[in-house]
């Protein structure tokens, strides 16, 4: 998918240990005795890796997911996997009822639910082929037993909350279902609020129009109902509104720090900082065009393979479509400068400092555009790990980064619903 973005802020890199002390990252003696003199072996990283409880908390599934056209349970052409997942030391996802943006209308409505509710069982499959492997988990407790039980923990969320229509009373039946968290918007404006990219194609006004009624009445709902109010995708000042209204923790589930990467998606300062006020987390998505500038013959390259396989979009290419599109992008990325691993850290380093460790987190977005050269699939995952450590962060930090943070909130969230 293409976004638009305004040019990048030049942003310095993190002098390691140096920064991370001046800004009370680390702030003992202790934490200052764990950074590694050299590098960090990938044994260590991985041994890190396979003591704590990781949560993605975004990653998108494929068409045909879960039958034998795109099968988790083995590896697969997909970013994520069961086998990756465990190769990778990845614990648990947030796997995605996701629905782009239509007409608002009755048509569209009933389009967009029947959309949702073919990704929603799609999950379901997976659950029910390998339960052995694999189980969903609709609190924090049901994470961590399954995590001590060695099977892999599956959680729901649904990106744009277009497939409600004008059915509030639907988010009792989703939250039934276990779905945790909804997006507000994606990629248009929609019956709930402003976009952080409107779609001029659906006639989008330029500007956010701001929370709608229905939008305020879905985030009274959210809340009953103990599901997450998520902002990213979402305009500013329905972001922002939103924030205000919510009575429990919000969070970001897949957005970039815009000082970092000024691009649309991303989260401002005083953005980060109504999250980090609300008691929520912002997760810091591995998306390339979100993380750094994109070299531009990477970018001329990709518009030219998205014009001969992509012509009529994502979703209506064929399988050989989208692998040929995929091929390419992946020849580009070998022979020219590639946005890395390390700065998407950078994006995490900025949180921290800004809004503080326990209101940040980690998300991918794979099989959705998300990955960066060193994190571009889930049997990747420890190398985010181990540049967490060449960054000095003790081990009780990075488990918060990954995972104990967004499970404290959706625990908070869960409690206030009572």
């Amino acid at each position: 998918m293409t976004y638009r973005t305004t040019p990048a802020r030049p942003f310095p890199l993190p002098l390691r240990m140096v920064s991370l002390l001046a800004t009370g990252v680390l702030a003992t003696g202790a934490q200052a005795a764990q950074c590694p003199s050299g590098d960090v072996a990938e044994a260590d990283a991985w041994a890190l890796q396979s003591r704590i409880l990781s949560v993605d908390s975004h990653i998108d599934i494929g068409e045909h997911y879960a039958t034998s056209k795109l099968d988790p349970g083995g590896f697969t052409t997909a970013q994520n996997d069961l086998p990756k997942m465990r190769a990778g030391g990845l614990s648990a996802a947030f796997l995605i009822v996701f629905t782009p943006q239509g007409t608002l209308d009755e048509a569209g409505f009933g389009r967009a639910r029947a959309f949702a509710e073919d990704k929603y069982q799609a999950i379901m499959r997976l659950v029910r082929a390998y339960p052995a492997q694999v189980g969903l988990a609709t609190t924090p407790g049901e994470v961590r037993a399954l995590h001590a039980q060695g099977r892999r923990a599956v959680l729901l969320g649904m990106e744009n909350a277009y497939p409600l229509g004008n059915r509030i009373e639907d988010v009792a039946l989703w939250a039934k279902r276990g779905v945790r968290y909804v997006g507000l918007t994606h990629l248009g404006h929609n019956q709930f609020g402003g976009s952080s990219n409107p779609d001029r194609k659906l006639g989008d006004a330029p500007d956010d129009p701001g929370l709608t009624d229905a939008g305020k009445a879905l985030v009274q709902a959210l809340n009953a109902n103990g599901i997450m109010v998520d902002v990213s995708h979402v305009g500013r000042r329905t972001m922002l509104e939103a924030t205000r209204l919510s009575r429990a923790p919000v969070i970001a589930s897949h957005s970039g720090a815009r000082a970092v990467r000024d691009n649309l998606r991303n989260l401002d300062d005083e953005q980060l900082d109504a999250i980090r006020d609300s008691g929520g987390v912002a997760q810091m998505v591995a998306y390339r065009d979100y993380v750094a500038e994109i070299d531009p013959a990477i970018r001329k390259g990709v518009g030219e393979l998205a014009a001969t396989y992509l012509s009529k979009g994502w979703l209506e290419a064929t399988p050989e479509q989208l692998a040929a599109f995929k091929a390419g992008v992946l020849d580009l990325r070998q022979k020219y400068p590639d946005v890395t691993v390390a700065q998407f850290v950078d994006h995490i380093d900025y949180a921290v400092r800004r809004i503080g460790i326990g209101h940040v987190g980690i998300s991918s977005d794979f099989d959705g555009g998300g990955g960066v050269q060193g994190w571009d699939d889930a049997a990747q995952t420890a190398n985010v790990t181990r540049e967490l450590m060449r960054r000095c962060y003790t081990e009780k930090q990075i488990a918060a980064l990954w995972g104990g943070n967004l499970l404290r909130v959706m625990g908070e969230v869960e409690a206030l619903a009572r």
